[in-house]
């Protein structure tokens, strides 16, 4: 069967993998968003659902106030003695922790913190014991995947922190991941930087704590000299055994906008990539070791059919589950209720690095039609495409000086311009729609049967070689202003 990449899409990164039975589960990181750290499951590899998230209550993880593309950075997931793990790190804090739960379905346990620096946590179970990693700098100050053994019903350190591996020479050496396979122990990295250099390189030693000898032809998986091609920065992967005994990595990339655009807005993707294992023990990964956009393979049945969900609504979301609001929200400035979201504004702006009333999907493909209903009372309320507080694109409906208008609105950096205003005169209610295409936003007004183009915007001034830091756009809805007050209805989102 063929299948098609990315399998998760949108700002989805640093994806980690278990298998427990037949099913497959999945994290990916979240920064500044909460609740944080998405939770997916699979059964075949391809077509995931979100079932969650690990961090739902504000004294698992502290978001107030941190910059974006702070927070919570690459989580690992693992299964062991019947109990499910999830460690990360909170970049601002610099604090590595782990939780844990039994019911994959439940919630989530109170963090428990390591007293071991770096990013990137990962955590191997052999013998009952609990080994813990992380890129950064051990005990003695050498640099490099740092390595403990710990008490997993405490996170006290039972060793002192030692390096272990020191990579391959790239740099930004990170996401490390520790398998035994066949009696030997396989560590697996991410170096070059989670941009177009990216790359997943690894080593192999005799015992869990090394010493690793690398592979002579790392890296094992980059597409770092595909010049031209969609699929790029791939790297930072996990490695996945499925249960018909063939190897995976699941890994992140980026989808840039055209040929020869080396932008990208959508954020950091999951791919799915084939293992293969050599007689001698070493693996390689993809297409001479490099991700395509879509693989050929007889390794997952062909009445497996991958399914793309392409129009989302508020009745077909679930509120849990598919949206996010930066920071920790003040949930009583929302509520839905027969089709209508009403969102109650405060002081605070989209332009802050706080917690507005805010409540955003991510942006899932580069072709799409985003429409919604939006009825003010007071302020100012509409749709964002947000990557950040100095980068966003604002379609809103507002008070102006005789009545309502609707504004569009580009925030790039220091430049915050509005670029049209339409006059509603003693309407209250707007019909706003943003049509996306690779390169551009149009942003239009429906109103009495016909439709007023405000503007277009670029994407490229929302990509991260642009705006900077690790996420993607979120098609946000929000209200600010005091007292500001707004229902917004009929919401859809469609993929063309």
């Amino acid at each position: 069967m063929k299948y098609d990449n990315p399998v998760i899409k949108g700002f989805y990164p640093d994806p980690s993998v278990c298998k427990v039975n037949d099913t497959y589960y999945l994290v990916c990181s979240s920064m500044q968003y909460f609740p944080g750290v998405p939770l997916f499951e699979s059964k075949d590899l391809i077509n995931w659902t979100q079932i969650g998230h690990c961090l739902t209550r504000k004294s698992q993880i502290q978001l107030d106030k941190v910059n974006s593309s702070g927070g919570v950075f690459a989580p690992t997931l693992r299964y062991n003695g019947g109990r499910f793990y999830m460690t990360t790190t909170n970049d601002t804090t610099r604090q590595n922790f782990y939780v844990w739960t039994d019911d994959i379905y439940g919630e989530w346990s109170d963090p428990i913190g390591v007293d071991q620096g770096g990013i990137d946590p990962d955590l191997y179970f052999e013998d009952g014991k609990a080994y813990f990693m992380s890129n950064g700098v051990d005990d003695e100050g050498i640099g490099g995947i740092v390595q403990c053994e710990i008490d997993i019903e405490t996170g006290r350190k039972l060793t002192p922190s030692r390096c272990i591996w020191q990579g391959t020479g790239g740099r930004y050496l990170e996401a490390p991941h520790l398998y035994k396979i066949d009696g030997r122990y396989y560590l697996v990295a991410a170096e070059g930087g989670t941009e177009f250099g990216h790359m997943v390189t690894y080593a192999r030693g005799d015992s869990p704590s090394g010493p690793f000898e690398p592979y002579s032809h790392n890296p094992v998986l980059t597409n770092r000299n595909m010049g031209g091609y969609e699929v790029q920065a791939v790297g930072h992967g996990d490695l996945i055994q499925d249960g018909r005994g063939n190897w995976w990595l699941l890994h992140l990339g980026f989808r840039q906008m055209g040929q020869w655009i080396p932008y990208h807005h959508l954020g950091r993707e999951v791919f799915l990539t084939p293992v293969t294992f050599g007689e001698d023990g070493w693996f390689t990964a993809g297409h001479h070791g490099t991700t395509l956009s879509s693989f050929e393979t007889d390794r997952i049945p062909d009445e497996v059919m991958q399914q793309e969900k392409k129009r989302y609504t508020f009745e077909n979301m679930e509120w849990d589950k598919d949206w996010c609001y930066l920071r920790h929200p003040d949930l009583g400035n929302y509520s839905y209720e027969q089709g209508v979201l009403e969102l109650r504004g405060t002081e605070i702006t989209l332009d802050q690095a706080d917690s507005p009333t805010f409540i955003g999907i991510r942006q899932k493909d580069f072709e799409s039609v985003i429409s919604c209903d939006v009825s003010l009372t007071q302020g100012e309320a509409g749709i964002t495409l947000y990557m950040d507080e100095n980068h966003h694109y604002d379609l809103a409906i507002r008070q102006g000086g005789s009545g309502y208008e609707v504004i569009e609105r580009l925030n790039v950096g220091d430049i915050k311009s509005i670029e049209k205003a339409v006059d509603l005169k003693n309407s209250s209610r707007a019909s706003l729609v943003i049509q996306a295409s690779p390169t551009h936003y149009r942003f239009l007004l429906r109103a009495d049967g016909q439709e007023i183009q405000l503007g277009t915007a670029q994407t490229k001034y929302l990509s991260s070689e642009v705006a900077g830091g690790f996420t993607g756009v979120i098609i946000g809805l929000y209200a600010c202003g005091k007292d500001a007050a707004a229902q917004f209805s009929n919401l859809t989102c469609e993929y063309l």
